[in-house]
């Protein structure tokens, strides 16, 4: 099951016919690894991984540090769901370290990136501090390398 899952992590457009001939396994077997794994919640969805930098250069994307203080009973869950609520935040991770939880959200410029840190998500009850990371560059994310082709090849040349 693992291989399968990580094929189709890297695309899942493959088809079960294709992935059987990867892994060696039934077209029909891989079918209903993928129909367990979806009704498992395992396979949560199936996404494209966009380069926004090339759909608008002036979009921003953040990594914002939040510290926390945990509810009794709750913990982290409580403020944690009603943070991964605003349509803005894109990915949500608790921590360890220096500060509780990691949210990564985009917007269309530093300023709707600051209004919301300070509109939205400092304001929440619990939430202690925050500390605002604005992604200059992605190199790579979900496996992917972002480099494109040309870079790559010039980059190869003088190596």
């Amino acid at each position: 099951m693992e291989d399968v899952l990580r094929l189709l992590e890297k695309d899942a457009r493959f088809t079960p016919q294709q992935l059987a001939a990867m892994t060696g396994k039934k077209a029909d077997d891989i079918e209903e690894t993928i129909k367990k794994c979806e009704a498992e919640n395992v396979i949560i969805g199936y996404t494209a991984l966009v380069d926004w930098d090339k759909v608008d250069p002036n979009a921003v994307t953040a990594l914002i540090e939040v510290k926390i203080a945990p509810q009794r009973g709750a913990g982290f869950d409580r403020i944690a769901e009603r943070i991964y609520q605003f349509e803005e935040v894109e990915s949500l991770y608790l921590m360890s370290g220096a500060f509780d939880l990691a949210v990564v959200i985009a917007g269309r410029s530093i300023r709707e990136i600051s209004e919301f840190v300070f509109g939205r998500l400092a304001p929440i009850d619990g939430v202690t501090s925050t500390a605002t990371h604005i992604i200059l560059k992605k190199y790579k994310d979900k496996h992917r390398v972002f480099a494109n082709q040309e870079e790559q090849q010039e980059r190869l040349l003088f190596t």
